[in-house]
Order: structure tokens, then C-alpha cells, then sequence
């Protein structure tokens, strides 16, 4: 049966789906889902622009895909439609498995188990339901297919899935240093030896991309304001299951968000796909609002300033925050708030943010001379690159409540 249906996109223009299989993705329930989970969690506090979501960002990276492939098939590169419909599959479901508020809750709701993991948990089990239609998609996803390259276009150094989430968070949020040549750099695209490489004319292309990606982080993703809202919802949940813990009713909005607070999931986690994927940022939200009057005082006051945007004070350094500056933010904590011990930690604590622009440790960006000759971009003479954009950058950083200014 012949699938046409075009989808307008405030970023690309038309993306066209003509697929049976891409469309029945699309349509299901778990995809669906992700037009409640936002792309870039609180930096709509500061940004006020970005308001879009994990579904407008996989069917961005769905289209860069789909130019990507176009492009190397135009170059000579051998794609069969089997493995273009796998990396299409691949790519639209690579962040489905976010759960609410994406990287911010990633390590509270559901301890020791990636975003990637359950993704791939997601993948199989629609396999399953899709009769086996899937597993070209989960080999690319897992680097398990024979074509390296189809796997870099989904997760790598140069995927599509960073063109579109920078090019997208640039134009939702009006930061003009995000916006990248992605058109450009697709355009450069090459296979050599069955690995990704890009061709010479786009080296300050990509030296562009990785700038504004470092510039997007400290700008909008790890900005002082998104952090302390951040922490704030952290502090929110680690509270409720300390709660929970010591046999204190907290109840959750969702009978889905109840399931994941009121124990540890791990070892059932597979088992209760299905629960997890009833959990959006709706839920959280709900449930904040109702925290907002629970009697318990350290709960309820970070929940209402959430709700109210009163967020933690962020100061961010080069250097360690002295403990002599924490000890003393406690102690205000202690006098103003009316709590102590431990639980001023729920109001002023300390942390690090780091971003690597290029980590040369990890799968290199290669660049493809015309003399036929590759070398990693950060060995091309006068590269930027080279010289100060691979290393880890560390800002240290003291949240703390701003009644204590």
C-alpha cells in the first residue's frame, strides 16, 4: 500500500513519510509519548522559545538521516533500501527511551539504566510486535551491522542526531551561536573503507559545529539558570523517596510515576516497559504541584518554588567551591529554613559541570584529503581543534537557596 503523509517542520520545512514502516513507528503509542517529554527540559525558564520536544527532534534527525543517505548513494556508496529503511528505524527511535525531563531525571527516577538501554529495550520489544521488521535498525543501533558508517550517522562524534538537536535548540531558543552549516557538512559526506569520513572542503564547517556545540553547553544546556532548576527537580525526587523510605505517604499523580518511586526497578525494569512508557513530563508536574502541599516542609517548599520559578542560586567557578563556603550557606540554611543535619543539603550543595568539545578519545572525526589521504581533524594543520577545544572543560558550582542572598 502506497504511504504518503508530509509533516511541516518549523526548522526543515517538509518532511515527508513514505514508509509503511516509518508511519506504523510513528503511530504507535510509545513514539507518541514523546510529544510530552521536552527536548530540552527546564531551558524554557530562560529560553522561554523552547517549548519543543523529543518527537520534533527524532523526526529532525529522521530527515538529516534521510539527506545523509541520499547523499552517500548519490557518491557511489552501496545502500540497499533494507539498510536505508534500518538507519531511517534506527535514527526515529534512538531517544525513545527518555523518561520524563530526559538527562535531568536520568539518574534519579530509574538508577543504573541508560536512556540507551531502555531505548534498546524499546526497540526489541517493538520488533517483536513488528514481526522482525526492526532487527536491521537494532543492529545499526547497537554497531552490530556489517556497514560501520550507518551506525556513526545514528550515534558518533558527527551524527545527525547533533545537527539536529543543535540546529533545532539554536532556532527554538534564539541562540545565534547554535546555529550550524549541517546542509554543508552533509553535503561532505563520504565512505571510505566502510567508515565515515568527511571530505577536506568542510573542515571549517565541522571546526564550526564543534564550537558551537561547546557554546550551546555552557550557554543554554549547563546555564546557571537551567542548572539550579534542574537540581531543584533532583532534590525534589531523591526527597520523595526518602520520604517514601522511612514509610512517609507520598503520593504521586500517575499511578506510573507511583510504580517508579515507591521502590528500586532495576531488576524488573524489562518486565514494565509498558509502565515506563505511561511516564511524561506531565506526570512529574502534576505531582509537584500536589507535593506543593504536602506537610512535609522540605518537599513542599521546593516543590511550590519550583512551581513559582524561585530557583536555587547557581554560582559557577574554574576552581573547587570552598567547603568553608558550603558549610557556611548550611548554616544560613539551618537559621532560615529551620532545618538541620543533612537536610540542608537539600538547599545548598555542591556539584561539577564539565563538557569535552571533541574528546579525542572517543571515535574520531576524519577528514578526507585530495590526495586521498584521511587524518583526524585534530592532526590538520592550524585546526583549532588542535590546539584547545579537545580537552574537558570543568566548572565547579554551589547551588543554594536564594533566601540566603
Amino acid at each position: 500500500m502506497q504511504v504518503r503523509k508530509i509533516i511541516n517542520d518549523p526548522v526543515y520545512g517538509f518532511i515527508t513519510i513514505d514508509q509503511p514502516l516509518i508511519l506504523r513507528i510513528i503511530s504507535h503509542p510509545w513514539y507518541q509519548r514523546l510529544r510530552n517529554i521536552h527536548q530540552m527540559a527546564f531551558a524554557h525558564l530562560v529560553y522561554p522559545g523552547a517549548m519543543h520536544s523529543r518527537l520534533h527532534h527524532s523526526l529532525g534527525a529522521y530527515h538529516l538521516m534521510g539527506r545523509a543517505l541520499e547523499t552517500l548513494r548519490r557518491k557511489g556508496v552501496n545502500i540497499s533500501e533494507q539498510e536505508e529503511l534500518g538507519a531511517r528505524a534506527a535514527i526515529l527511535l534512538h531517544d525513545i527511551g527518555h523518561g520524563p525531563f530526559s538527562h535531568a531525571l536520568e539518574e534519579e527516577l530509574i538508577r543504573g539504566i541508560s536512556h540507551e538501554q531502555i531505548s534498546l529495550l524499546i526497540m526489541q520489544h517493538l520488533n517483536k510486535e513488528m514481526n522482525g521488521e526492526l532487527q536491521t535498525a537494532i543492529d545499526i543501533f547497537t554497531n552490530q551491522h556489517p556497514k560501520k558508517f550507518l551506525h556513526q550517522l545514528v550515534s558518533g562524534q558527527l551524527d545527525v542526531d547533533r545537527m539536529d538537536y543543535l540546529n533545532r535548540d539554536s532556532f527554538f531558543t534564539g541562540v545565534a551561536e547554535g546555529v550550524i552549516g549541517y546542509d554543508r557538512i552533509i553535503e561532505m559526506l563520504q565512505v571510505v573503507d566502510g567508515e565515515l569520513v568527511v571530505e577536506e572542503k568542510a573542515i571549517f564547517s565541522i571546526e564550526k559545529f564543534l564550537v558551537s556545540r561547546r557554546l550551546m553547553y555552557w550557554q543554554v544546556y549547563l546555564h546557571k539558570t537551567v542548572l539550579g532548576a534542574e537540581m531543584m527537580l533532583i532534590k525534589i525526587i531523591c526527597r520523595a523517596k526518602e520520604l517514601i523510605g522511612n514509610g512517609v505517604e507520598v503520593k504521586a499523580a500517575s499511578p506510573a510515576l507511583d510504580f517508579f518511586l515507591q521502590a528500586d526497578r532495576r531488576e524488573s525494569f524489562p518486565e514494565n516497559l509498558d509502565t515506563f512508557c505511561r511516564l511524561d513530563d506531565h506526570d512529574v508536574m502534576t505531582t509537584i504541584k500536589n507535593w506543593s502541599l504536602h506537610t512535609d516542609k522540605i518537599l513542599s517548599t521546593l516543590c511550590q518554588w519550583l512551581t513559582d520559578r524561585k530557583l536555587f542560586k547557581v554560582k559557577l567557578q574554574t576552581d573547587p567551591i570552598p567547603d568553608e563556603w558550603l558549610q557556611e550557606a548550611r548554616s544560613q540554611v539551618s537559621e532560615t529554613m529551620g532545618v538541620s543535619g543533612d537536610e540542608t543539603n537539600y538547599f545548598a550543595f555542591t556539584g561539577i559541570a564539565q563538557n569535552t568539545t571533541y574528546n579525542t578519545g572517543d571515535e574520531r572525526i576524519r577528514i578526507l584529503f585530495k590526495d586521498g589521504s584521511i587524518r583526524d581533524i585534530s592532526e590538520v594543520d592550524n585546526a583549532l581543534i588542535q590546539h584547545n577545544l579537545s580537552r574537558t572543560v570543568k566548572k565547579y558550582y554551589i547551588c543554594y537557596s536564594k533566601k540566603l542572598q
